[in-house]
């Protein structure tokens, strides 16, 4: 069976999250993406967590499907856990995706660390113990369960991180090493910036949205090509089964919020180049820079950027069918107006990652705009301008250059004719 994955996301419990992030919006999303297996994140929470088992149907093979709509999307039982913890004269901050097979194995994890940490406080629960010691206690629980550094190159919580993270994998999992199958890459980098690291060739790159809102799933995800089963999943996860994962689904990694270097309160945006330069100084107030992902790769990079290794996974760019709608119309993603034009699109059983990825131009063509289509074509096609993100602030993607502009005002006039 080939379905679209997104494994990592967040309840409304957690912090900085929209009320609409309940199983009912996160399937009728998945849905309009094209989505068929959704993490339900945040199994940690004691109140989400039995909103999980009065809602959700266990299907007997470590999925789960929703009561009221068992035709719908499937779920996997996951949740992002972070360790802040002193290792060598250093904070470090770690966070990672822990996937379970039931209900079972959840409530054994959440006894262990309830004794350990709030778990009320944040659908993203902390805790001051190593992030060895979550491997270990996780796989105790039930050998059955994954462990995955989450958005492993962002500056201030990941295993990569500038700020508090390591140089490797060893060095932050020490002897749990053997047992860390996979990481996810993150908004700000993409596979092609981890080919560059030899010892990450064994390792599987797996992409998820993170999202905080139910629209921003699946602004990246993974095709696989597998039975929709836990164990399947897993497997082809812990071995990189380049037979069960075809292909992951990127952002641009240059508009994730910390592709750049730089200083966002005074408007300080470096390249590695120029940040090495400055020694990684803000000019403004001399205060450190936010080292961004990309000069971390660089820093820890053995092999020039091109490289791709023999079992590299696929990787796909895309942009979300929204900002292409946005672009073309000239108002914002967020807008009536463009909410609209989406939900005219994907009407139908018509999916976003379907008119993004399979249909045919002359197929898009019955209903896409002119605009939109030459949007969707041009992502396609990589044909795009990116200003990069940095400390905190996402990049903009421009499809259509200014003088390009005018033609808004004739595509907003086209929408009646749809």
């Amino acid at each position: 069976m080939r379905f679209i994955a997104d494994f990592h996301l967040h309840s409304r419990y957690s912090r900085a999250t929209s009320q609409n992030m309940h199983l009912e919006s996160l399937n009728t999303w998945a849905k309009f993406k094209g989505i068929k297996l959704l993490g339900t994140g945040d199994f940690t929470h004691p109140t989400y967590f039995l909103e999980l088992k009065t809602k959700l149907e266990p299907l007997g093979n470590g999925l789960f499907v929703l009561k009221d709509d068992p035709e719908g999307t499937y779920f996997i039982l996951t949740c992002e856990v972070s360790n802040i913890f002193g290792y060598k004269g250093k904070t470090r901050r770690i966070h990672n995706i822990i996937f379970a097979p039931s209900f079972e194995v959840v409530e054994k994890i959440n006894a262990r660390l309830r004794r350990l940490g709030k778990l009320l406080a944040d659908g993203r629960p902390t805790f001051g113990f190593p992030a060895k010691d979550l491997v270990k206690l996780i796989l105790d629980t039930s050998e059955n369960c994954l462990v995955v550094p989450a958005h492993a190159w962002t500056p201030w919580y990941s295993v990569f991180g500038a700020n508090s993270g390591f140089d490797s994998l060893e060095e932050c999992f020490e002897e749990q090493t053997p047992f860390i199958f996979a990481i996810e890459t993150g908004l700000s980098s993409d596979p092609q910036m981890n080919w560059r690291l030899s010892a990450l060739d064994h390792i599987t790159l797996i992409s998820n949205s993170d999202a905080h809102s139910a629209n921003r799933i699946g602004r990246e995800a993974n095709i696989f090509q597998c039975p929709m089963d836990y164990q399947a999943i897993i497997e082809g996860i812990r071995k990189k089964n380049l037979k069960r994962i075809l292909a992951t689904m990127e952002f641009f990694p240059q508009e994730g919020k910390y592709h750049y270097d730089g200083h966002r309160q005074c408007g300080i945006q470096f390249t590695p180049e120029e940040t090495r330069k400055h020694k990684a100084i803000c000019p403004v107030c001399g205060k450190r820079l936010t080292v961004g992902v990309m000069y971390r790769v660089e820093e820890l990079a053995d092999r020039p950027q091109g490289f791709v290794p023999h079992t590299a996974i696929p990787a796909i760019h895309l942009i979300p069918l929204e900002e292409i709608i946005a672009s073309a119309l000239g108002y914002g993603r967020d807008t009536v107006a463009v909410q609209k034009e989406y939900a005219r699109m994907v009407e139908g059983g018509v999916s976003e990652f379907d008119i993004l990825l399979e249909r045919t131009p002359e197929e898009l063509t019955e209903f896409a705009p002119p605009r939109v289509l030459e949007g969707i074509l041009r992502v396609r096609q990589e044909q795009i301008h990116i200003t990069p993100g940095y400390d905190g602030v996402y990049g903009k993607i421009q499809i259509f250059p200014p003088e390009e502009e005018k033609g808004q005002e004739e595509e907003r006039q086209q929408l009646s004719l749809f």
